[in-house]
């Protein structure tokens, strides 16, 4: 199963929108800034915001591509604070959608 995750710096004050089929190994590559050239490598306090998971992967990267076009720092923020918003994404992008 796979996972959509919204990491967050307080250092950075900024967001990070990714998905990844083990999330607790894809956190420590973030935080141990394994890839040089990655966005993440612009902090090292990355804490985790939001964690969606069983998702199958189409699912996983269909809500990532979604935040990320919202392009909105609200509308991340909704999702913790209105959690049907989520409920709402994983029915959208199930897989078989014609969405």
């Amino acid at each position: 199963m796979a996972t959509t995750y919204i990491l967050y710096s307080q250092s950075a004050n900024r967001y990070y929108i990714g998905s990844c089929f083990n999330f607790d190994e894809r956190l420590l590559e973030h935080k141990a800034g394994k890839y040089d050239n990655a966005y993440t490598s612009i902090a090292k306090d990355w804490k985790t915001f939001l964690v969606i998971e069983d998702l199958d992967y189409y699912q996983a990267r269909s809500i990532e591509n979604h935040i990320k076009k919202m392009k909105s720092r609200k509308y991340i923020q909704n999702l913790i604070i209105y959690p049907e918003i989520i409920e709402k994404l994983k029915e959208r992008f199930k897989a078989g959608s014609s969405r």
